[in-house]
């Protein structure tokens, strides 16, 4: 997996892993990478600073926010920003999506991967699905190049 630092034409900045750099090229020329916050898919890579490890620091491995599901990081650490300008946007965003989402797919619970697979294999009619799946049912889709996304939540969601 690679993370690419993202921009739009309106400016919004994000971040978006993809499989590979290939795989971004590919998705960048359809017109698929968009901004989640405009919806704009005039993107372009934003300047990233290097990694560079440094002697007595943990490695990338321990380091690792799993993009999939970042509850379930290696080093069971997640990912946080505030105060950012943009934040309630971006929350907007994130409910709408999960809106619709769940308004517009059918809810396979459990059976996530599985169906996911089906469909992918094309055993079944395609069709909008949402559910769970375990961290391996989710390393396992991704090793095998099945596109998803993970449904995100929000803190108040928690409360």
């Amino acid at each position: 997996m690679i993370q690419y630092s993202l921009i739009c034409e309106n400016n919004h900045k994000f971040e978006a892993w993809f499989r590979n750099s290939q795989t971004y090229a590919q998705q960048s020329e359809m017109g698929i990478v968009s901004c989640p916050l405009c919806s704009s898919g005039d993107v372009k890579k934003a300047l990233m600073a290097p990694a560079i490890s440094h002697a007595g620091k943990k490695s990338n491995e321990e380091n690792f926010i799993d993009p999939i599901n970042p509850i379930v990081s290696k080093s069971d650490k997640i990912a946080l920003a505030a105060g950012h300008p943009q934040q309630d946007e971006l929350r907007a965003a994130i409910k709408n999506l999960r809106d619709v989402v769940t308004k517009e797919a059918d809810y396979v619970g459990e059976n996530f991967a599985l169906e996911a697979r089906k469909i992918h294999d094309q055993q079944i009619a395609s069709r909008k699905i949402y559910g769970e799946a375990t961290k391996e049912e989710i390393s396992s889709l991704v090793e095998d190049g099945i596109d998803f996304l993970p449904l995100p939540t929000l803190p108040e969601e928690h409360n």
